[in-house]
C-alpha cells in the first residue's frame, strides 16, 4: 500500500474508505461485464449481428483493461479485492449484463449492452466528482475509463437508433486509447 498516497487523498478531504469501496465495486462491474459480454458476444450470430459483434468485442476487451487498471489503485489506497469471486460478483456497481431470455432478439441484446454502459458512465462520473481537484491519480484513471465507457454507450446507442453520436469505431486491434497509459508496457 502507498501510505503517502492514501494520506494525501485523505488530507485532501476525500473519504478514502468510500472511494476504495466505489473503486472495488466498479472493478467488480468491469470484470463481471467482461464475463457477461463474452456470453453476449458468442450469441451475436447471423448477418444482422456482425457489426454489433465487433463493437461488443471491443467493449469487452476494454472492460477487462479497466479492471486491470483499477486494481493497482485499489491496493495503493489500502484496499483489496474480496477473496471470493462470488462475493466480488455480488458487490458489482452494476447489475449483471445477462443474456436476454430470447438471445435472438437483437434489440433486447442491445438494451442489455447499452444499460451496462450507462451504469458504468454513472459510476465513473461519481468517482470523478468525488476526486476532482483532490486525488489527481484516481481522477485521471476514472476520467480515462469514463471516456471509453461514454464511447461504448454511444456505439450501442447508435445501433438502437437513438441518433448519431459522432463517435467512430477504432481500428481493429486498437483498444483502450485512454486507459492504455495505466496498463504499463503494452
Amino acid at each position: 500500500m502507498g501510505k503517502v498516497a492514501r494520506e494525501m487523498v485523505q488530507n485532501a478531504g476525500v473519504d478514502v474508505e468510500k472511494l476504495v469501496d466505489l473503486l472495488v465495486r466498479n472493478a467488480a462491474a468491469e470484470l463481471t461485464t467482461y464475463y457477461y459480454y463474452t456470453i453476449l458476444r458468442v450469441n451475436l450470430i447471423g448477418l444482422e449481428c456482425e457489426g454489433l459483434k465487433e463493437i461488443t468485442q471491443d467493449a469487452r476487451i476494454e472492460d477487462r483493461n479497466h479492471f486491470e487498471a483499477l486494481v493497482p489503485r485499489i491496493y495503493e489506497l489500502g484496499g483489496s479485492l474480496p477473496k471470493s469471486m462470488l462475493d466480488f460478483h455480488n458487490i458489482s456497481a452494476c447489475p449483471p449484463a445477462s443474456l436476454p431470455a430470447d438471445p435472438t432478439n437483437v434489440n433486447a441484446m442491445l438494451k442489455v449492452l447499452v444499460e451496462a454502459e450507462r451504469c458504468a458512465v454513472r459510476g465513473y462520473s461519481t468517482v470523478c466528482n468525488m476526486t476532482a481537484g483532490k486525488d489527481h491519480r484516481t481522477y485521471d484513471l476514472a476520467l480515462a475509463i469514463l471516456h471509453e465507457e461514454v464511447e461504448h454507450e454511444a456505439w450501442f446507442s447508435e445501433f438502437l437508433g437513438e441518433g448519431p453520436s459522432g463517435h467512430a469505431l477504432r481500428k481493429s486491434g486498437e483498444n483502450s486509447p485512454y486507459v492504455g497509459k495505466f496498463l504499463g508496457a503494452r
